[in-house]
């Protein structure tokens, strides 16, 4: 049984760190600055590939697989954490139709999202609901052969920017909501939905974050994937391969930062000496590599595993969801732990905008946070032993 990348894999991380290095970092603290979306980002994704690592050949996308797009993930997050959404992003947006589309939706939808003409978001979260499902209000109501959406959604990545949005809504209020709600393909431009407020964030501060309004929005009733009553489940199995995108978008900030302090703490002097040669940083060093290389490992295994599912919606094994999910907490947990090292093996500089470490501790927070906090992660994982 072979253990590590394959030639293929070996390939493209080694193309995309060198776009990373040479394309994406060089504007990395300007874009941060400004908060500005980054169209050039977008087309040099485009350019190269990198929206469509994980969908199907037969609509123009490589089929690369879960692993190979964490690993460009991780490159693009190791100088950018807002660079690396812009894939990581684009591919939850497109999972509830990648997992639930019937051959006429995916006929129409995937070719555009495969290579990256079209983007995708995904609307889940609501203002006082996101972990918490049975408390969202969205509400899609069925009207001859079309769908009327009324509500909102907030915090969603890419949501200003994207030609679909698959949104989550409950179509029954009167019952259960785990089984009464569907998710719909909300195209750009359709009559009712609005771009709402727009978000200014501690980190990942060019990557846009919007509010999503629907009113009265009517759109096809053959925009529904699945039958309603799916929506849950749709949603439920979109995280568990999603989560693995937010890890891998964690060890990316993890792997950056650590090679960003390495590197300072052999040229820095103090006492007569380069400070990795002391102790005191030498160690901290050692446990940033420690815990960041066990973090990929992690990740690796669980997208190693992911890729041999079926994109359908079969049931995923309590043993490949609880993975997901620790995958997604472990990660996010040692991003931020080492990027805040990082910081303090820098000192002051460490603190201050020109250096890189001070936006990836930044960065590294909202992984603790979007696509179920860490404490519901807990939760997930001590449900499936």
């Amino acid at each position: 049984m072979q253990y590590g990348l394959t030639e293929e894999q070996i390939l493209l991380q080694n193309m995309v760190r060198r776009l990373a290095k040479d394309k994406v970092a060089p504007g990395a603290g300007k874009r941060d600055e400004t908060g500005d979306f980054d169209w050039a980002m977008v087309e040099l994704m485009r350019e190269n590939g990198l929206y469509g690592i994980d969908f199907p050949e037969e609509f123009g996308g490589s089929h690369a697989g879960m692993l190979a797009f964490a690993i460009a993930v991780e490159e693009l997050a190791k100088v950018d954490a807002a660079c690396s959404l812009l894939i990581a992003d684009h591919e939850l947006g497109a999972l509830p139709v990648l997992l639930a589309a019937n051959r006429e939706q995916r006929e129409k939808y995937l070719p555009k999202l495969s290579t990256g003409e079209h983007l995708a978001a995904f609307g889940l979260t609501e203002a006082a609901a996101g972990s918490d499902v049975a408390r969202l209000r969205c509400r899609a109501k069925k009207e001859g052969d079309s769908y009327v959406l009324n509500g909102s959604k907030t915090f969603i990545t890419n949501g200003g920017v994207a030609d679909i949005v698959t949104v989550y809504a409950v179509t029954d209020p009167e019952k259960p909501t785990h089984k009464n709600a569907g998710v719909f393909i909300v195209e750009k431009g359709a009559p009712g939905f609005t771009i709402g407020k727009k978000e200014h964030k501690m980190g990942i501060r060019w990557s846009e974050t919007v509010e999503l309004v629907f009113e009265d929005c009517r759109i096809p009733a053959e925009n529904i994937l699945g039958n309603e009553g799916d929506g849950f489940h749709i949603m439920m199995k979109t995280l568990d391969f999603s989560r693995a995108g937010v890890a891998a978008q964690a060890l990316g900030i993890a792997a950056g930062a650590l090679e960003y302090a390495t590197s300072y703490a052999k040229e820095r002097i103090t006492f007569g000496k380069p400070i990795i040669e002391h102790q005191g940083i030498g160690f901290k060093l050692a446990d940033m590599a420690m815990r960041t290389e066990a973090a990929r490992q992690l990740l690796y295994k669980t997208c190693a595993m992911l890729q041999e599912q079926p994109k359908d919606l079969s049931r995923l094994s309590p043993e490949l969801i609880r993975l997901s999910s620790m995958s997604k907490c472990f990660c996010s947990d040692v991003a931020m732990w080492v990027a805040t090292e990082a910081v303090q093996v820098l000192g002051g500089y460490g603190y201050i905008q020109e250096y890189p470490v001070e936006r990836m501790m930044r960065d590294a927070k909202i992984t603790q946070i979007y696509e179920g906090s860490n404490e519901v992660q807990r939760l997930v994982i001590s449900k499936t032993l």
